[in-house]
């Protein structure tokens, strides 16, 4: 049910409402301006790089070349992973999510797809213009992980032949996507300007608390994918953990991803401004929060690297099982104590399905 935050008005009702639109403006433009746009902007400029990298590796192979690839590859994740979890806004429109990212991949039809294609040479995956219009498994980050990290990848390393033009072909499709994306953030009259603009004239949020029931629900929607999704690989006993149903496990970059996730969700919460929306006596609320996200940030540092490796290690494996009473956390912080203190209260998520 795709369905974020239910709001109820009465703390609103209370309030002058000169009071609430200034501050509703000033926590949404604070949210865009100090995280959003920037984090965007990251994204663009990664994904630039990463494609500029791959085009020097086909032009020129080599052992550094790869090397190189690859760690472009691991920052643009890390740009991405800081950003991937705000399904608001430009990225939700044209399927730019899949595109960029198709996960999960539950039935392992993405991955088929990828490896047809390069089994087959198939012409129309190394042109990023008939690529684009192509099944959305196969022109994101999911698709260029297996390129560049997955069986036969070390070839890239020796000869420029189809598997490099397909690499090529993914990071420039990628690359655009970002700039229309961090283009769109930016555009007069856009997404940005409705959320922070609202009013009955405008088609995405008719009032200030519409505004804000968007920026507190994408917080508590991604941090439930965090303990749903990212961390899904782990079972209730290690002999049930299933690492290769891990998002960017080839890469060795799954707890990157997930540590990057949560720090995104950490930025935007300080940048909005919004535990300076609390009164005094409410400030614990602020303090847990960030309380809660450093411990996150830390059990993250203890369970860093290949995820395989990780879940054999008892400690390391430990830390990744903290992370899911984490982010269960600080979903009941943002749900329920921050939602109800700011007049809100928590609907269904996204996540539950019908």
């Amino acid at each position: 049910m795709n369905v974020r935050l239910a709001l109820s008005l009465a703390a609103w009702l209370a309030m002058p409402a000169a009071h609430a639109a200034q501050a509703a403006d000033r926590v949404v433009t604070a949210a865009i301006e100090g995280y959003v746009r920037p984090a965007y902007a990251e994204f663009e400029a990664r994904s630039g790089e990463l494609a500029g990298a791959v085009g020097q590796l086909c032009s020129a192979p080599s052992p550094a070349a790869l090397d190189g690839v690859r760690r472009e590859f691991g920052r643009t994740v890390s740009a991405w992973s800081r950003i991937e979890l705000l399904h608001l806004g430009p990225v939700t429109e044209a399927n730019r999510l899949e595109r960029v990212l198709f996960w999960p991949d539950r039935k392992g039809t993405g991955l088929k797809q990828v490896q047809a294609a390069l089994a087959n040479e198939d012409p129309t995956a190394v042109d990023p213009a008939t690529l684009a219009g192509k099944s959305v498994a196969m022109q994101g980050l999911g698709a260029l992980e297996f390129v560049l990290f997955g069986p036969d990848a070390e070839t890239l390393a020796a000869t420029a032949g189809y598997r490099c033009a397909y690499a090529a072909a993914i990071a420039k499709n990628v690359a655009g996507i970002a700039e229309a994306i961090e283009e769109e953030w930016q555009r007069p009259g856009g997404y940005a300007d409705k959320w922070s603009n609202p009013g009955e004239a405008n088609p995405f949020f008719h009032d200030e608390t519409e505004a804000r029931n968007e920026l507190l629900g994408v917080i508590v929607e991604g941090l439930e994918m965090v303990h749903d999704q990212r961390l899904g690989f782990l079972g209730e006993t290690a002999g049930e953990d299933k690492p290769k149903q891990a998002l960017f496990w080839r890469s060795g970059l799954t707890v990157e991803n997930i540590a990057g996730g949560l720090a995104g969700l950490s930025r935007l919460f300080e940048a909005s401004g919004i535990p300076d929306m609390l009164p005094t006596g409410q400030a614990w609320i602020a303090e847990s929060i960030r309380f809660e996200f450093a411990n996150a940030a830390h059990a993250a540092d203890r369970a860093d690297g290949p995820v395989d490796e990780a879940l054999k290690d008892p400690a390391r494996r430990n830390a990744l099982s903290y992370l899911r009473i984490v982010t269960r956390s600080l979903s009941d912080l943002f749900g329920t104590k921050l939602a109800a203190e700011l007049g809100l209260t928590a609907g269904f998520s996204s996540l539950d399905g019908d």
